[in-house]
């Protein structure tokens, strides 16, 4: 039997972020008493204390500048495509190579 997940709205988060960063309580007894991992508890805060009201945008995803991750994703890419590009580049072929380093015969 699976168990749906809590969701928990952004003046919910805002609340117990709040107490555990003004020292009110702990993060382990406040998340034993709200009923939530004190993880979920202290990453909350985190972010709170980050991005203040900005935090928690939408149903309570951690907010997440997707204009810096595609920028990081597009150097990764291009990093990518230049190793494999030089793996492509064909090295001197052996015969090239022997010819080149041939010594010339003496008459």
């Amino acid at each position: 039997m699976t168990q749906k997940r809590k969701r928990y709205d952004k003046q919910f988060k805002i609340a117990a972020a709040r107490v555990v960063l003004g020292g009110e309580m702990r993060a382990v007894d406040l998340a034993r008493e709200l009923g939530i991992k004190d993880s979920t508890l202290r990453r909350w805060a985190q972010e709170y204390e980050e991005m203040g009201e900005n935090a928690f945008p939408g149903n309570g995803s951690p907010k997440v500048n997707k204009d810096y991750e595609i920028v990081k994703l597009r150097k990764r890419i291009a990093e990518l495509e230049r190793e494999n590009g030089m793996q492509k580049t064909p090295g001197p072929s052996r015969a090239k190579a022997m010819r080149e380093a041939r010594v010339p015969r003496r008459a």
